[in-house]
């Protein structure tokens, strides 16, 4: 049989399809450049140490940059998130994949969805109005701007993903593996918590990276509930600093070619790298827990 010769306008278009393909990755790549120079440059006036373990100087005012700090908040802000995130998310999706009649969940999963849709300056506003007032009701000592209000709505925001990424996995286990513990006298709680959950641990595990890079890269919410002051600090009751909100925060008062200008650059790679981390490790545990034998 005869290879198909691909006509004039077939190479046309799969000339145009390679081109939208190689798009994101030209993109990412100029965007890591621009990064990665710019970084350079910064550190031709500040050492690398300094640079990562110093203290932070204020948007504009002519100090020497350090990024701990904001590390500290930014990790601070994603445990919070995490914290409401993981548990609400996984009881979650075992309910709607184990127990919850069909129904039940074509009902619930559009209501899910919509908590992603809202805004997140939405959410930020959210936090600074409602729920840092109403926690101060409960919590004593919680000031106006605080980590622990923000990193609470920022769980809230995350639950679809963390929902939707565990149900994939709940769904993934094999049939015959809830039928055998059945068989052997296993309830379904007992189905679920000692044959399920542990079959799709790798699918849980990938919803904690990939929410974990969500939290981490969150801006709106943390530039306008956690307070914009840098501070070394473990204490989710005091106004933080997060990487992401700093670059919102710096960029209002720094002229090009100013410290902070370049500085902005050097938060911006530290992000980059812990989300695009986050995401490589979350993606390949999503394709092993989905090329699990069933």
């Amino acid at each position: 049989m005869r290879p198909v010769i691909p006509t004039d306008p077939e190479r046309g278009v799969a000339r145009a399809l390679l081109a939208c393909a190689c798009l994101p990755l030209l993109v990412t790549g100029a965007l890591l450049l621009v990064l990665l120079l710019e970084t350079a440059d910064l550190l031709r006036g500040v050492p690398p140490l300094e640079l990562l373990l110093g203290a932070p100087w204020p948007p504009a005012g002519g100090g020497r940059p350090g990024l701990l700090p904001l590390v500290a908040g930014t990790l601070l802000v994603a445990l919070a998130a995490l914290a409401v995130a993981l548990p609400a998310g996984l009881l979650s999706a075992v309910y709607l994949s184990e127990y919850a009649p069909a129904a039940v969940r074509r009902a619930l999963a559009p209501l899910l969805a919509l908590l992603a849709a809202v805004p997140t300056v939405v959410y930020g506003y959210f936090a600074l109005r409602f729920v840092t007032p109403l926690l101060q009701g409960f919590v004593p000592g919680l000031a106006d701007a605080n980590a622990l209000s923000p990193g609470i709505v920022a769980g809230v925001m995350i639950l679809p993903m963390v929902t939707a990424l565990a149900v994939d996995a709940l769904q993934g286990v094999p049939r015959g593996l809830r039928e055998a513990a059945r068989a052997l006298g296993a309830t379904r709680a007992q189905a679920v918590l000692r044959v399920v959950l542990p079959a799709a641990g790798a699918g849980i595990a990938a919803a904690v990276f990939l929410a974990a890079a969500r939290a981490v890269g969150e801006t709106m919410i943390v530039a306008i509930a956690a307070g914009g002051q840098p501070r070394l600090t473990a204490n989710p009751l005091a106004p933080v600093e997060t990487l992401a909100a700093y670059i919102v925060h710096a960029a209002r008062g720094a002229p090009p070619g100013d410290l902070d200008q370049q500085a902005i650059f050097a938060v911006g790679l530290l992000l980059f790298a812990g989300t695009f981390g986050l995401n490589l490790i979350g993606n390949w545990l999503r394709r092993r827990g989905g090329e699990a034998p069933g």
